[in-house]
């Protein structure tokens, strides 16, 4: 496993620097003139030469690239001109609720998800089955803003239980806090769960009908033992995948959801950023957001070793 572990280490670096050049380099191509929108309605020549040399725009790309990169490295991702605040402190500030609402999200997906996926595939045919899978269509073709919408006229607007909007610090009060997440997450987490299902599905079957669960029988192991420990400990391989990738988007900030629910989380940071051409706050957003990826997988690799014992022959 050290072997393996230096080896998926080496490849991470070459990775992380194709993923600098490739945001850097598509930042550029974008239209229009940073300095020329920053400046105001005014356009004052002065003030747009001040902000060309700010930002490097009068050096050619490799220069500008090697003052963000240099940056990167040292730990300073930038200062956004709009809120004048540097990227960072930025992303420290909405990092915690981003992650409180993609935990929530992934806890629901996971419990919907995975069980309602192992009662299908050892319940195949029955009417569990038929449900699950139609929970999974409903979930996959159900947009997240209508689901949004729909949750708050019926539980905000029609019965009162919880507020339509707004987030609390759990540090402020966590009763409120909890309030106020518990739509936004169960929107996200709906929608991950019927993926889940499906894939956690179709492993159970392939694994149910391996000759090692076959042998489990044989020896008279009670059924919950056979699914559970030989059954379900092989099908995670490809959920474990398929979970990090799920939390690394939502990591990246669900745009629409915090937008519904007024959550003030890497969704609307990167939405307003695009908006107010905040050059650093999106490179800054998204060189994060992939280097929560690249060691997301990472760590998915890193578990296949404690679920698999196969794996670690």
């Amino acid at each position: 496993m050290g072997k393996y572990l230096a080896r998926r280490l080496a490849s991470i670096l070459p990775t992380l620097f194709f993923v600098t050049v490739l945001i850097f380099g598509l930042q550029q191509l974008l239209p229009g003139d940073a300095a020329v929108v920053l400046a105001g309605e005014d356009q004052d020549p002065g003030v747009i030469a001040h902000l060309r040399e700010k930002l490097h725009l009068d050096k050619p790309f490799p220069v500008r690239y090697a003052y963000w990169l240099g940056g990167v490295v040292q730990g300073d991702l930038g200062e956004s001109l709009r809120i004048q605040k540097p990227v960072t402190e930025l992303i420290v500030e909405k990092l915690p609720v981003t992650i409180q609402l993609a935990v929530m999200a992934m806890l629901i997906a996971l419990v919907i998800g995975i069980t309602a996926g192992v009662v299908s595939a050892v319940l195949k045919g029955t009417a569990w089955d038929y449900a699950a899978n139609i929970f999974a269509l409903w979930g996959l073709s159900t947009p997240n803003f209508w689901l949004g919408i729909m949750l708050i006229l019926l539980f905000s607007v029609q019965l009162g239980w919880l507020p339509a909007s707004g987030y609390v610090s759990p540090f402020e009060d966590l009763k409120a806090n909890l309030a106020a997440m518990i739509m936004p997450a169960f929107v996200l987490g709906n929608a991950i769960a019927a993926v889940l299902m499906r894939h956690t599905r179709s492993a159970m079957l392939q694994v149910l009908n391996s000759d090692y669960v076959r042998t489990a029988r044989a020896k008279g192991l009670h059924e919950h033992v056979v699914v559970l420990k030989h059954a379900l400990r092989n099908a995670l391989v490809p959920i474990i995948t398929l979970g990090a990738l799920e939390f690394g988007t939502l990591l990246s900030g669900a745009v629409l959801t915090e937008q519904v629910f007024s959550i003030p989380g890497f969704g609307k940071l990167i939405v307003d950023a695009v908006f107010n051409r905040d050059y650093a706050v999106v490179q800054g957003v998204v060189l994060f957001t992939a280097t929560a990826y690249i060691t997301l997988n990472l760590l998915a690799d890193l578990a296949y070793f404690l679920v698999n014992p196969r794996m670690r022959g």
